[in-house]
Parts: structure tokens; sequence; C-alpha cells
């Protein structure tokens, strides 16, 4: 592997690079078809990092959609497609519902209502270790202007509370709902980092959807495009260990990806040239690291995430630029897809 600093005169700052390189992995499976099958769409709603994507994950089975301690890190809607014997169900992953500082959490917001009214169900997280606030109750309230589509409540987090937290917790979402007007379809606690009562909620969503065909083939996972999948598992990779504003700050596009040309069909190489952008340059010293081991890091980390996803060796070339005040510029947010 090399290292080198690479100055230019564009509309960025200067960059690092670095590449990667790994191994392959297993290959997603099939599902049964059946007679009264059912297919449609929930929507995994909720304040920032109330286990939403994680949840998402713990449903399909495979990691689809990046998690992260850090509030209001996803950015995009990305559907996971579980696939069981009585019918086909397609998640939609959404940002968390939030008061916007920038101009990239006010159309976050617009992404979030706009999928509400496009799905069958509306699953509502409210995670089990904190208790219900203003956050929820404005959630709630901007959900009840949505008439036709069926709410339900999930009660996340459950390996974090006691049995009496829990059992309050659920009276909490109950009342919740009387104090709305919103009437609950089912009220679920899960656990999505324990497992427990993961299938039934995805039973529970299955037996909401309308009867119909499978809507996606057998063994697909996901219809993000797997250019998006790359730059969201390197983006997270590069939210770990960062602090204060940085996470907010930090986008990644996928420039180029595609199969090395020439390689032998039995051992291909998936090249991924991506972008990682910040806001200023003190940033980009952060994200670099001490003689680029940060950097270094991330794109480790990243690469196995997106080789374990595609199931191909990865070579990854990740490049740090500035994109200055990217989140309140709309030139910059159309530039970096938003």
């Amino acid at each position: 592997m090399s290292r080198e600093f690479d100055h230019e005169s564009d509309d960025f700052d200067d960059e690092f690079d670095e590449d990667f390189a790994g191994m392959p992995a297993p290959a997603p499976a099939v599902f049964a078809d059946a007679e009264g099958f059912r297919s449609g769409f929930a929507c995994f709603v909720g304040r920032p990092n109330a286990g939403k994507s994680t949840l998402t994950n713990a449903i399909v089975g495979q990691k689809i959609v990046i998690t992260s301690d850090k509030p209001q890190t996803t950015r995009t809607v990305v559907r996971g497609i579980v696939h069981r014997a009585d019918g086909q169900l397609i998640l939609v992953d959404t940002p968390g519902l939030h008061k916007p500082r920038t101009l990239l959490g006010e159309r976050l917001n617009d992404l979030v209502k706009a999928t509400w009214s496009e799905v069958d169900v509306v699953a509502v997280c409210f995670p089990s270790d904190e208790k219900i606030g203003p956050g929820d109750k404005f959630i709630v309230n901007e959900l009840g202007k949505i008439r036709r589509t069926t709410k339900i409540a999930v009660a996340t987090k459950t390996d974090l509370a006691d049995p009496e937290r829990i059992a309050e917790h659920l009276l909490d979402i109950a009342e919740l709902g009387r104090e709305t007007g919103t009437e609950w379809a089912e009220i679920v606690p899960v656990s999505s980092v324990a497992g427990d009562q993961i299938d039934l909620l995805a039973q529970l969503l299955v037996g909401l959807m309308p009867e119909g065909q499978a809507l996606y083939p057998d063994g697909d996972l996901t219809d993000a495009p797997e250019e998006i999948l790359a730059a969201e598992l390197i983006r997270e990779a590069a939210l770990d260990g960062v602090r204060d504003e940085l996470p907010h700050s930090i986008a990644v596009v996928v420039e180029e990806m595609g199969l090395r040309e020439g390689r032998d069909e039995n051992k291909p190489l998936l090249d991924i040239y991506a972008n990682l952008y910040v806001e200023r340059d003190s940033q980009k010293g952060i994200m670099i690291g001490h003689k680029g081991a940060r950097l270094r890091q991330v794109g480790t980390v990243a690469r196995k995430q997106i080789e374990s996803l595609l199931g191909t060796p990865v070579y990854l070339d990740l490049k740090v630029k500035v994109a200055k005040d990217w989140q309140r510029d709309p030139r910059q947010l159309r530039k970096l897809g938003f």
C-alpha cells in the first residue's frame, strides 16, 4: 500500500489517498412463496437515535443501513427487503425527524414526511431507556395528519431497561396514543441487539400488509444502489470516534465503482473510488489523523463492511476533501446528492 498527499486546485481543498483490499462474504438466502401471500411497505420513524436503523438491520437479518450512536446520522431512504413464507416486507429506513438547524436538516425532514404517506404501515420507535418526551409527541402529532396509514408503536432497546421500566414505558406509549388521538394497531417491545421479539414484529407487520405478489426477486435484501450502500458504510466508519459537530459535517460520495477489467472471473476485485467531504480544514486534519492513521482505520473498517455486504473483494481508494459549509449551501448539497 502507498500513502501520499496530493494538492489540487478545484472547488475543494487538497486530499489524502489510501488504498485497501480484502476477501469475499457469503451470499444472502432465498424465500418461499405461498397462497395468501402479502407484500407491502413499512416505515420506521422516531426521533434521532431511537434505534430505527438497528431495527431495520435486525429484521432483514443482515446489515443494509448504517448505525451510529451519533443522532441524526441517517440521511437517505434505504429499503430493506424481508422474505418470508407468508409475505414480503419492504422496510423503509428514514432519517430521524428533528428541529432542523441547516438546509440539510430541512430537506431530511421533508424526506421523512413524504415517505409517511407512501407506505402501508408507519412504526413509531420509542427507546425504552428514555422517557416519552416533547420530540415523541411532536412526531406522533405530525403523523396524525396522515389519516389512511396504519400506525404501530415499537418500544425499542428493551435490553437497556428492566422489566418494571419496560412496563411503565408501554403504558406511556398507550397514553400518548390516547392524548394525540392515535390508534395504535399494535404496541410491541423489542430488542434489536438481543433479538427479542424481532420475528414477532416482522410477523405482525406482514399481517398488516395488503395481499399481493412479491415486489422484489428472491434473495434481494435492498433496492438501494450499491454505490449508495458503499458510501454509507464509509460514512459509518468515519463517524466512529468523532464528536462535537463533526459527525454532521461528514458526507461521502462514491465517484467510481466497478469490477476491475482483466481479472479472472473466479478472482474478481471491485474498485471503489470515493471522496469523504468535511466542512473545514481543521476537520480534514481530524479525519486524516496523525500520519494518516485515522483514515487508514476508516478505510479498513469500511472495506470489510462493503465486502461483507456485496460478497466481493474490494480495493478502496479514499480521499478527504473540504466542501466549505456544505450543509447550508444549496449548490454543495446538490453536488453531494441531497
